[in-house]
């Protein structure tokens, strides 16, 4: 049985290989997209507990599809994976619904705590 659905949404092929290798092992189900518009079309198709979208991509970067996410399924939680954090950033993420953020690169136990502290508190 899964421990929840995972949509990783990012242009980097090594990021989506990354959380796959890291997340499915631990009980995760994923799906991947390579940028933000093929993300909210599987979103369209079917729900995910939690999503991880980078921050920096081109047609539609992290803080639309932030924002898109929380204006459809605002119980869908987000978490910006990013390499350019800025306080601002992570501010104006947070405000708009942003569960967390993780810093690129990121390790596995780092995912791991980061998705794992989601469904914690999403389960309670």
């Amino acid at each position: 049985m899964s421990k929840g659905k995972i949509l990783v949404i990012d242009d980097e092929d090594i990021v989506r290989l990354s959380c796959s290798r890291t997340l499915v092992p631990e009980g995760y189900e994923l799906k991947m997209a390579k940028n933000g518009p093929e993300g909210l079309k599987l979103l369209e198709e079917e729900s995910f507990d939690l999503v991880l979208t980078d921050l920096k991509m081109p047609n539609m970067d992290g803080i639309e599809v932030l924002a898109n996410i929380k204006g459809k399924w605002p119980a869908t939680d987000v978490v910006i994976v990013t390499g350019y954090q800025t306080v601002e950033t992570a501010v104006k993420a947070i405000k708009l619904g942003a569960f967390d953020y993780i810093e690129k690169p990121f390790t596995p136990d780092t995912l791991i705590a980061t998705v794992s502290n989601v469904f914690k508190i999403r389960n309670k």
